[in-house]
């Protein structure tokens, strides 16, 4: 059943949305299916041909392109690109003869503010942290820190990314103006500006 005609929600005449539970100002195009059960927040667009199944909880301001598959067990948090093809698993050993729900899935997650490229495979039981970036085609196959820039087949680690998406120098601050430091789990932002070239101090950012 469609419901969300009687929201604040859009539903393209060739989607289907079968929940409840999806936020106002969502935009749901051609071809794409949210299923019951499934949680997604409000100002999403979840575009052509993506799937969302029951026990998929969503954020706000998502982004989740073409033909990205979101199966139970994954949540995706704020402000979050899904690129083209993006592929979620949820369990590591599938049988057809056998159904795994709930708890005998493996959770995944993806932080708030994070890109997964084009491509992307997310292994279950991994979380990508908050503002990472996985290129094109990464198979993600555990953890990914907070601002990591991730790529190839297993993704490793090859710098670091600031919350404008810029690829961060060594120094990790931006032409952005953002400035970072390091920390156990990679990077985070830093409490103040490094220095700048004037001698000025720089200021809480």
């Amino acid at each position: 059943m469609q419901y969300a005609a009687t929201t604040g929600v859009y539903c393209h005449p060739l989607g289907l949305c079968e929940s409840r539970t999806v936020g106002d100002g969502t935009r749901i195009w051609a071809w794409a299916h949210v299923l019951p059960g499934a949680r997604v927040g409000r100002d999403c667009n979840v575009c052509d041909h993506a799937y969302v199944e029951y026990g998929v909880t969503v954020g706000d301001r998502v982004t989740i392109k073409n033909r990205v598959l979101l199966f139970e067990g994954v949540t995706i948090e704020d402000d979050v690109f899904l690129g083209p093809g993006v592929i979620f698993t949820n369990d590591h050993r599938p049988r057809a003869a056998i159904t795994r729900t709930g708890d005998a899935l493996l959770p995944t997650v993806v932080r708030r503010g994070a890109t997964l490229g084009a491509g992307t495979i997310v292994v279950c039981g991994s979380t990508i942290g908050e503002f990472a970036f996985t290129g094109a085609g990464a198979v993600v196959t555990k953890d990914v820190p907070a601002h990591a820039l991730v790529v190839g087949n297993p993704a490793r680690v090859v710098g670091w990314v600031c919350e404008c998406g810029e690829r961060l120098p060594d120094e990790l601050r931006c032409a952005c103006g953002l400035a970072y430091e390091t920390s156990e789990a990679g990077v985070r932002r830093a409490l103040r500006h490094a220095p700048g070239d004037d001698g000025s101090d720089g200021g809480i950012r």
